[in-house]
């Protein structure tokens, strides 16, 4: 499958109110309806780019800030196939995988907006096929591979009827 690249504007320490401003999910309780909303502040024509299978591109601490769900929510929400960046903050990291948003994490410094990207989690490979660079990801532990594939933390427990490690 071909995944573009939506790189944001500012790259290191995008905290959850630039994913999505307090002033809409306070308001908006339905995900797909804060999905139109994503980086507002930073961007106000970034949600309308975005298309089914992208993957977010972003640098250091990402999800940094509150510890609500929205902003890992919204992204899913918004057709993100996945959140490429240098790290992560812990509290959006356990978020995003209780939701079943994949993260990866590597060098994203390279990686432009629109680029296209290929990415292999088995393999720990992220592929920039318009510049022909291959970024090693860290390892996505298999506990996060199987609630990914389950759709996070609830889908798990509905499959299985709890913990099935």
């Amino acid at each position: 499958m071909k995944h573009f690249a939506r790189r944001l504007k500012v790259k290191d320490n995008i905290n959850t109110d630039y994913v999505i401003s307090g002033r809409y999910k306070f308001k908006i309780q339905d995900p797909k309806e804060l999905a139109k909303y994503i980086f507002q502040d930073i961007d106000p024509d970034f949600a309308a780019r975005v298309t089914k299978g992208d993957i977010l591109v972003a640098g250091e601490n990402f999800g940094c800030g509150s510890s609500r769900e929205q902003a890992p929510q919204a992204l899913k929400q918004a057709g993100f196939h996945a959140v490429a960046a240098k790290s992560f903050a812990r509290i959006f990291y356990r978020n995003a995988f209780n939701i079943g948003l994949l993260l990866v994490e590597c060098d994203t410094d390279f990686i432009d907006d629109g680029d296209e990207l290929e990415l292999d989690i088995e393999k720990g490979k992220l592929k920039d096929k318009a510049k022909g660079l291959v970024f090693d990801t860290k390892p996505v532990p298999a506990v996060m591979k199987t609630l990914l594939g389950d759709g996070g933390v609830v889908g798990h427990f509905k499959k299985h009827g709890g913990f099935s490690f």
